[in-house]
């Protein structure tokens, strides 16, 4: 079986293990780098100077409280950038040894469909490669979307990409949208000295998940300076004289601000022009390649996975969608709930979800169950003087089966497994509750919060 994979990503290359690993004969087609989005320009370049600005806030904050005394704390910005592009290098590095040791041909170039079961390939310096196949899979992930704001062209205005790399520290910078990535960039350069602002369209930053863990971070935002305006649209940007200046209208009347640079963080868009799928049939919406539960799309000899179908983009779903595909490509009978997804954010404090929001339940019909537990009650959180969380569970009412698990605190996005797990298992939270969970551990306020449930918290 010839599997040729277009996109190196974590959808891409994961898929392409996959495959080895059950015998295929497999081709890699990447354009840039390996590891895609996520590795490059996403996950681990955002984590690496997001786990310093945590280190960096703690110090400044709460250095006294933890019994550390020094003069001053401040980030060396061109050392964080090398610390970054160093961990990006050697993760990128340690991809590809895992291709050569799966024996998979990598192939630097643009990949098109220009005929059935043939791939054309274009390097950089425009030479052409024909390869056959069997199965393909489309994993050609997604870019930051471009909203038609009048100004978004303007020099200083940038995208998470550059946001990435600047320079230097800008001294003020205005965040268009306060999704998880505005959130996560706001945590970055609020620590790093920066005047941040996040204009937010919708009610509530993070309006995907629940109200009870966003709203710590949202006023350990505001408490840290971080100007927040939500129910707020953007109607332009313009020069001005130290920078740009944004117009926008809110629940208030209209709002202006100035700042050096302006982040437009507005969610993703696929990746799906210019590779000849209209030539073969494959359909698509809006952009988006529609897919089966295996991840076929409507041409029978290719598969597609990742961001470039919509949906969650997030790389751990493109990683368990390239196991999907490449095991059903391969005659195998693939299970992934994705009802255990988890959505984590990386910022003081980490929030983590995953199942149904309180609300999405109730909106399904369920008769509902809540149980929570503060942080501030927690022996670990207190350790480590970082309190301000809370853990909640959501269960079916008649059955107590849990449906979601919604954290926010230190370590989080570690402890949400725990809810993947029991929503993949099915588990009621009488489950929860008869797990020994160890102490002292973050970890006890999950079980705290599923006693919470049944009203029985034992240390509150």
């Amino acid at each position: 079986m010839k599997i040729v994979i277009i996109g190196g990503g974590p959808g891409g290359y994961v898929s392409a293990i996959r495959a080895a690993q059950l015998g295929a004969e497999v081709t890699l087609i990447e354009k840039e780098k390996l590891g895609g989005t996520c590795l490059n320009v996403g996950c681990i370049p955002t984590k690496v100077l997001l786990h310093t600005a945590e280190l960096l806030e703690t110090l400044k904050h709460d250095g006294k409280e933890l019994g550390i005394v020094a003069e001053a704390f401040k980030a060396d910005w061109d050392s964080l950038q090398k610390r970054k592009d160093k961990t990006v290098s050697k993760l990128v590095s340690g991809i590809k040894g895992l291709m050569k040791s799966n024996r998979i041909v990598v192939v630097d170039g643009q990949g098109k469909f220009v005929g059935r079961n043939i791939i054309e390939v274009k390097d950089k310096e425009g030479r052409i490669l024909e390869i056959e196949y069997d199965k393909a899979i489309i994993a050609t992930g997604s870019v930051p979307a471009m909203v038609p704001i009048p100004g978004h062209d303007l020099e200083g205005v940038i995208t998470s990409n550059e946001a990435l790399s600047l320079k230097e520290v800008p001294k003020s910078m205005c965040i268009i949208g306060g999704g998880v990535i505005g959130s996560e960039f706001a945590s970055i350069y609020k620590a790093l000295g920066c005047k941040v602002t996040i204009i937010e369209m919708l009610p509530e930053i993070i309006a995907n998940m629940d109200f009870d863990i966003v709203k710590p971070l949202k006023e350990g935002l505001i408490r840290d300076g971080v100007d927040i305006y939500t129910d707020t649209k953007v109607k332009k940007i313009e020069r001005a004289a130290h920078g740009l200046k944004i117009t926008a209208e809110g629940m208030d009347g209209a709002l202006e601000v100035e700042a050096q640079k302006v982040l437009l963080s507005v969610g993703r868009s696929p990746v799906t022009d210019d590779l000849g799928l209209e030539a073969l049939g494959i359909k698509r919406d809006k952009g988006k390649v529609l897919i089966d539960k295996n991840m076929k799309t409507s041409s029978e000899d290719i598969y597609a996975i990742g961001d470039c179908t919509g949906g969650a983009m997030l790389a751990h779903v493109a990683s368990a969608q390239g196991i999907v595909a490449a095991e059903a490509i391969m005659g195998k009978n693939p299970k992934v709930d994705f009802r255990t997804i988890p959505y984590c954010v990386y910022t003081k404090p980490e929030l983590a979800s995953v199942g149904m929001t309180e609300k999405q339940a109730k909106d399904s019909g369920y008769d509902v169950k809540t149980g929570t537990f503060p942080l501030y009650a927690n022996g670990k959180s207190m350790i480590m003087n970082e309190t301000g969380g809370i853990v909640k569970f959501v269960c079916d009412a008649v059955t107590e089966e849990v449906l979601g698990l919604h954290i926010a605190g230190p370590r989080a996005t570690d402890l949400i497994v725990e809810g993947a797990l029991a929503i993949r298992l099915e588990a009621t939270i009488n489950e929860i509750i008869t797990t020994i969970h160890a102490h002292p551990t973050v970890g006890e306020a999950l079980h705290e919060a599923a006693h919470g449930v049944h009203g029985t918290t034992l240390h509150i």
